[in-house]
């Protein structure tokens, strides 16, 4: 693990609809609610299909005494928006102390926050903390529909013409290249939205001869290029063939069927669930951001746990050997 995970019981104070199928949640946990820097997120313990599984989610904001998180209802998702959703105010919950995977850092004059759909959330944050530090920002926020664009009317009146909205099924798209041209050539790129949009500003990025360093983002594990199916697993060593439900990961499928394969961030950013491909009958959806353009164009690994197969099956190899824990003969 990067880290010890402190869990704490906890209240769900408050339930408020800010967009189509977007909600905040307001979480007081015992003891009073931990300071979080922006970019910060909470871990969730939830019950997803009868089964224990944590969810991470962005802090819009913290105080002393409560987390405030949005969550968006994903119908593709692994269940865990629909868990949410189910809550009621008043419900007990059982939450981590918050941690930072994608800080803010303040040494830059200059800074460009893009969020995609419900990615906005840890950048209500940073955009608070920029413009209470006196930098110079523009805050980007692409959705399909202004119904879709939680907390777009307050952070219009919080950043005036800093914050630019962009509603690609409403006669409003974004031109990434654009936006990044604007950039200082010192400045820092903060994103957070599905793989799509990812992928479309990395390439932007890149081409803009940007330093790789000062392009920051988070992305959903949910997010892929394909709608996700139901597929099969097949492991020729163990003679096992795995079925995979449209609302599971390879990872738990593959878990419930007693094969063991080792995971951390279940986002598809440290790579430890990384399994080699021996073959696949379909496409194979990359759904990561720990492999790299080229070696995810090889199809000869994925990340189990948010990777996908489409149109068939595939067959992989997993690292895990159980006798190599083994002392002796």
């Amino acid at each position: 693990m990067r880290y010890a995970i402190r869990w704490t019981a906890a209240r769900l104070t408050r339930i408020e609809n800010v967009a189509k199928d977007v909600r905040l949640f307001e979480i007081a946990p015992e003891g009073g609610a931990k300071a979080a820097q922006p970019g910060a997120h909470i871990n969730v313990a939830l019950t997803v299909d009868g089964l224990p599984q944590t969810r991470s989610y962005s802090l819009i904001d913290a105080d002393e005494t409560s987390y405030r998180i949005a969550v968006k209802l994903c119908a593709e998702g692994r269940g865990g928006s629909a868990a949410m959703f189910r809550l009621e105010s008043g419900a007990r919950m059982t939450v981590s102390d918050p941690q930072n995977d994608f800080a803010l850092e303040f040494d830059r004059g200059d800074y460009l926050l893009l969020a995609g759909g419900i990615g906005v959330t840890p950048l209500v944050a940073m955009a608070r903390a920029l413009k209470q530090a006196g930098k110079d920002y523009r805050f980007v926020h692409v959705a399909r529909r202004q119904a879709e664009a939680a907390f777009a009317g307050a952070l219009s009146a919080d950043h005036g013409r800093r914050y630019q909205p962009f509603f690609s099924r409403e006669g409003a798209p974004l031109d990434v290249s654009a936006e990044i041209a604007r950039l200082a050539p010192a400045g820092q790129l903060y994103f957070c939205g599905p793989m799509r949009l990812l992928e479309a500003t990395r390439r932007a990025w890149r081409d803009a001869g940007r330093a790789a360093a000062d392009f920051r983002f988070e992305t959903f594990a949910s997010g892929g290029g394909y709608s996700s199916e139901a597929f099969t697993v097949k492991i020729p060593r163990l003679g096992k063939e795995v079925s995979v439900s449209e609302h599971e990961t390879m990872l738990a499928a593959l878990a419930k069927a007693g094969v063991e394969i080792m995971s951390d961030c279940e986002r598809g950013e440290c790579g430890l669930c990384v399994v080699d491909v021996l073959a696949c009958e379909g496409t194979i959806d990359h759904r990561d951001v720990f492999l790299s353009e080229q070696e995810r164009a090889t199809n000869a690994k994925l990340c189990a746990c948010v990777s996908r197969a489409v149109g068939g099956a595939v067959s992989i190899e997993t690292a895990f050997r159980p006798e190599a824990g083994r002392l002796g003969p």
